[in-house]
C-alpha cells in the first residue's frame, strides 16, 4: 500500500513539474526499442511505463482529468521538461520506424491533446528554429534601420563635399 502511495506521489510530482505530458501505447515494443526511445527523449523528457489506475489517481490529484479515457492498455508517458515540440517530433519519428508505438494523446498548457493534436504539435518548428528566425528578422531590421539613419548623413556629407569642391574650383 505504501509503495502505491509513493508511486502516486511520484507521478503527481511528474505531472506538476512537466510542461506537457504525452501518452503512448507501447504494446509490442521490445525492451531494446523502449531503451532506444528513452535515449531519444532523454534531453527533453522522461519516458515511463505506468500503471493506468495509479496514473489516473496521480493525474486527478495534479488537477488533470482529461487523460482518464486514454489510459487503457499498456501505457507509457513522456513527461516533458524541455520543448514539447521536440518531444512530439521524436515520438512521431520513432512511431514511423516502430509502428507498435502508438501516440494516444496528451496534456499541454491546460488542455487535453488528441493523437492528431500531438501530430500537429510535431509539425511545428522547434523553439530554437523559431528563435533563430526571430533573431534573423531583428538583425535584418537593425541593418535596415542603420542604413536608413546613415543614408541622410552620407548624402549630406556628399553635398557638403560637392559644395566644397565647387567653391575650391571657383576660387582657383
Amino acid at each position: 500500500m505504501a509503495n502505491k502511495e509513493a508511486s502516486v506521489a511520484e507521478l503527481k510530482e511528474l505531472f506538476s513539474s512537466s510542461t506537457a505530458v504525452l501518452l503512448t501505447e507501447y504494446r509490442g515494443l521490445t525492451v531494446a526499442q523502449l531503451k532506444q526511445l528513452r535515449t531519444n527523449l532523454r534531453a527533453d523528457a522522461s519516458y515511463a511505463v505506468v500503471k493506468n489506475t495509479l496514473t489516473k489517481i496521480a493525474a486527478r490529484e495534479a488537477g488533470i482529468d482529461s487523460l482518464d479515457d486514454m489510459l487503457a492498455g499498456p501505457s507509457a508517458l513522456a513527461f516533458v521538461h524541455g520543448d514539447p515540440v521536440t518531444v512530439a517530433k521524436a515520438l512521431r519519428d520513432f512511431a514511423k520506424a516502430n509502428p507498435n508505438l502508438v501516440v494516444k494523446g496528451g496534456y499541454f498548457d491546460g488542455n487535453a491533446l488528441s493523437a492528431a493534436d500531438v501530430m500537429k504539435l510535431a509539425e511545428l518548428e522547434s523553439r530554437e528554429v523559431v528563435l533563430a528566425k526571430l533573431a534573423g528578422a531583428v538583425k535584418a531590421s537593425l541593418f535596415g534601420a542603420a542604413y536608413m539613419f546613415n543614408a541622410p548623413l552620407a548624402q549630406a556629407a556628399r553635398a557638403v563635399d560637392a559644395l566644397r569642391q565647387k567653391q575650391e574650383s571657383g576660387n582657383a
